[in-house]
């Protein structure tokens, strides 16, 4: 049974989402505030998270952090909030969808699934650890340790990082990079990649000028040699 923790401080949403969710099948944590969540989440492992960014002690943002320290569970944000700039910090910090109030019950269901699926499939193709002569990287854990400490990745260089080391060897086109990072309505921010790649060699290459494991195809995309 997949157990969805939802976080909201709206009593009327919260029922409505628990008993509807709970009619589909799923086991329903519930809480009201970021401190809470964040205790349901330690407390009760959930498979799934569903987040409203408007809590009374603390912005949901500071939930996704703290989630993040420690877990790679999938974290949909609702909310009020229609400026992309909020969608942007949300997916920034670490979420995986964005579903904005309203919102109808069947569009809810569908991302919820497409998330538990997208978690199940990642877990089940992981190759934990990739290593190279001058890093390693766990996939798992979300960390890349050079000459033994880590290497701090904000959470969109390691975006970038993981769907170029999880498609080790392929070319992975600009515009699909920056969908599965950025969201479909960035595909055509290729200066994005530029930056975010600079960064990433600076971080991780021996000779940035000269990359050996992050690699440009002029005009195409990037690929990871491992």
């Amino acid at each position: 049974m997949t157990r969805v923790l939802v976080v909201d401080d709206e009593p009327q949403l919260l029922r409505a989402l628990r008993i509807n969710l709970t009619a589909r099948g799923y086991q329903v944590l519930t809480a009201v505030d970021g401190a809470t969540a964040l205790r349901a989440a330690g407390d009760g492992k959930p498979d799934v998270v569903v987040l409203d960014l408007g809590l009374p002690d603390m912005d949901g943002g500071e939930v996704i952090a703290g989630l993040r320290g420690w877990t790679t569970v999938p974290i949909i944000v609702l909310s009020a909030r229609t400026d992309s700039t909020d969608k942007v910090q949300a997916l920034d910090a670490g979420a995986d969808d964005y579903v904005t109030k309203p919102f109808g019950m069947d569009e809810l269901l569908a991302r919820l699934r497409a998330a538990v699926r997208r978690a199940s499939t990642s877990s089940a193709d992981d190759q934990p650890v990739m290593r190279t002569d001058s890093f390693s990287i766990d996939l798992s854990a979300k960390k890349v340790l050079r000459d033994g400490v880590e290497v701090h990745l904000t959470p969109t260089e390691w975006g970038v990082l993981e769907v170029l080391v999880r498609n080790s060897g392929r070319l992975i086109g600009q515009k699909q990079l920056l969908k599965d990072v950025w969201g479909p309505q960035y595909a055509n921010e290729t200066h994005y990649l530029r930056v975010y790649m600079a960064q990433l060699r600076r971080k991780l290459e021996p000779d940035p000028s000269h990359p050996r494991y992050l690699i440009t195809e002029p005009g195409m995309g990037y690929r990871f040699e491992g």
